[in-house]
């Protein structure tokens, strides 16, 4: 029983070990942008301007 213990910590310890490696070990500084879809949101904005007061 104590042998079946260990090795579903073990599997549990390797499965949040695998989590934690995909969500923290990325880009160092994020997701790279893909400039037609920031000059998409760009335009966007120009053509909904905030109203004025």
């Amino acid at each position: 029983m104590g042998l079946i213990l260990l090795e579903a910590l073990a599997a549990g310890f390797v499965f949040i070990l695998i989590i934690w490696w995909t969500m923290f070990s990325g880009r160092s500084k994020g997701e790279l942008h893909d400039d037609a879809e920031v000059e998409a949101d760009r335009a966007a904005d120009d053509r909904n301007p905030p109203p004025k007061p």
